[in-house]
């Protein structure tokens, strides 16, 4: 197998394990690192013994650089990927790849007039207990998904220094950011065909919070009379992090707080691991109990590394990454999420709930699609 050299676009808290973890993949060698906080990217080179890059130019230019890790905060994702398909370079993008449809047509166009594999960060895929939902789903074991159910909320208290996670601009709010349960329900149920979404920020104004919205309530409509709803938000005090799956014959739950997976049918009830190992899941598990912060608090500070579960994840879709460039077959349950049509989807659905919001209606995710203008000039 030939070995990969990789660069990687942003050095916080994400960038630098999906370095870190590349790193020690048998084949894999970071040769560069940039970061328009120059500090974190000499942190970042230091540890993995390799270069520093001055811009995303010189990093996308490099002739020995075959594919770039694009880890920048949501909203600064575009140039990197485009510059990276436009140097014939293969592109790892973290979750959400954009902010808006248009952004995803853009990079996802480019990646395939280069020739260049295009991956969307969508973790959630590589956990064990979501592939094992997927699989009693494909086998027909609650028959036809008629509805889901997600929520993904938690507490945010004043912070001393406010993460850009917490800016619309940047992040996207906790409907772009925390993109998973969206993605994954539309991978169960296929794209949504219309969608309403109501809420707004009611606990967390000043200047020791973003601007996102803390509380959101959204409902899609699919094809066949079947339906979803999905809250996100960081005015919960009961805080909850879960997907439901009802079928014609039984259901599923993944809990990612008291963390495992359950088959409920009407004779049946079998308890799965969401995680690779009992430690992992046990791991969660005691983080949740003991936090009831909001996860993009959670989860970001840049000084920190990753607890165990979400290493392991991360260290499962960084091997499934190197093992495609090496000319490893591509699943057919992947193919859409090494193209970004999969993300792209379900970004069009947040575009659409976006509308729904700003101009308190229901929307069809067709008029997204045809739409030639970002929805965030509407």
């Amino acid at each position: 197998m030939r070995n990969i050299n990789y660069g990687v676009i942003g050095a916080g808290y994400f960038g630098s394990e999906l370095g870190r973890v590349l790193s020690k993949v048998e084949g894999a060698t970071i040769k560069s690192v940039y970061d328009p906080e120059r500090k974190n990217a000499l942190k970042l080179s230091a540890e993995l013994n390799c270069a520093v890059d001055h811009s995303i130019d010189s990093l996308c230019d490099r002739a020995d650089i075959d594919a770039v890790i694009v880890a920048s905060p949501n909203g600064y994702h575009k140039e990197p990927v485009i510059k990276s398909a436009k140097n014939k370079k293969h592109i790892f993008c973290e979750k959400p790849i954009a902010l808006s449809y248009k952004d995803c047509k853009e990079m996802i166009d480019s990646a395939r007039e280069n020739g260049v594999i295009f991956m969307a960060g969508h973790v959630m895929n590589f956990m064990n207990g979501v592939r094992k939902a997927k699989e009693l789903i494909n086998d027909g074991v609650i028959g036809d998904v008629l509805f889901c159910h997600a929520q993904r909320n938690g507490w945010e208290e004043p912070q001393q220094d406010v993460s850009w996670k917490k800016m619309r601009d940047i992040s996207g709010g906790h409907l772009y950011h925390h993109i998973h349960e969206l993605d994954f329900i539309q991978f169960i149920m296929g794209p949504a065909k219309q969608a309403t979404m109501v809420g707004g920020n009611v606990a967390h104004q000043g200047e020791s919070f973003g601007d996102e919205d803390d509380m959101l309530f959204i409902t899609l409509e699919f094809e066949g009379n079947r339906f979803a709803t999905l809250q996100y938000g960081s005015a919960f005090r009961w805080a909850d992090h879960f997907v439901k799956i009802q079928g014609e014959k039984g259901a599923i739950l993944i809990d990612m707080q008291d963390v495992k997976v359950v088959l409920k049918t009407s004779n049946h009830t079998e308890t799965f691991l969401l995680h690779r190992t009992k430690e992992e899941d046990d791991d969660r598990t005691n983080i949740y109990l003991g936090s009831e912060t909001d996860g993009a608090i959670m989860y970001g500070n840049p000084h920190k590394k990753p607890p165990l579960w979400l290493q392991g994840i991360i260290e499962m879709e960084m091997n499934y990454f190197h093992s495609i460039l090496q000319g490893g077959e591509a699943e057919e349950e992947f193919k859409p999420l090494l193209d970004g049509t999969a993300a792209m989807a379900s970004i069009a659905t947040a575009d659409a709930l976006t509308r729904s919001i700003h101009e308190d209606r229901k929307v069809y995710v067709k008029e997204v699609l045809s739409d030639k203008d970002d929805i965030r000039s509407h």
